[in-house]
């Protein structure tokens, strides 16, 4: 087995870096912590050490961070030869992105005040594993699901013993 230490970041692909960078800045307060722009990289490169296919190449590349935990790295590429739709998150390899906030209500008003796309809620789980999280979904301007969760004290499973998820609160 592997000793792995947490995750060090979560790569993802947007189809425009000022807009992501801007988007996650004003509402995450985002950091960036590294620019590498542009890759000058071969196709044998990109087919045989990204998986992408031949003629992508990489146009900006930059690590972000918002509060504590781990990076993200945001990849805007060129030269694909057709861009297909975000997965939603019921297909297979669709996915969200969880910020752990102080107040998800809170949150939520000061998110559609400020015009971001905000699914219903927020929604508080009343009993199970997850008893007390407060949760929302929203959209960045692209597409890409994220969510914001907050909660007081234990969830349901740590109050029967279960390990603590990571937490702000921990």
């Amino acid at each position: 087995m592997i000793q792995v230490r947490g995750i060090q970041h979560i790569g993802v692909t947007v189809p425009d870096m000022n807009q992501a960078v801007d988007f996650f800045q004003s509402v995450f307060g985002a950091v960036t912590v590294m620019e590498c722009g542009g890759a000058d990289l071969d196709d044998e490169f990109m087919v045989r050490r990204l998986g992408v296919p031949a003629g992508t190449r990489i146009k900006d590349q930059r690590v972000i961070v918002c509060g504590n935990g781990g990076n993200l790295e945001l990849f805007e590429y060129s030269g694909e030869p057709e861009q297909t739709p975000m997965k939603r998150n019921s297909e297979v390899g669709g996915f969200h992105l969880a910020f752990q906030v102080d107040d998800v209500a809170a949150a939520t008003a000061r998110l559609r005040a400020a015009g971001v796309e905000v699914l219903d809620g927020p929604t508080r789980i009343p009993s199970g594993p997850l008893e007390g999280l407060d949760w929302i979904y929203l959209r960045a301007p692209w597409g890409l699901s994220l969510e914001l969760v907050s909660w007081d004290g234990a969830l349901g499973y740590e109050r029967e013993g279960g390990p603590k998820m990571w937490s702000v609160n921990s």
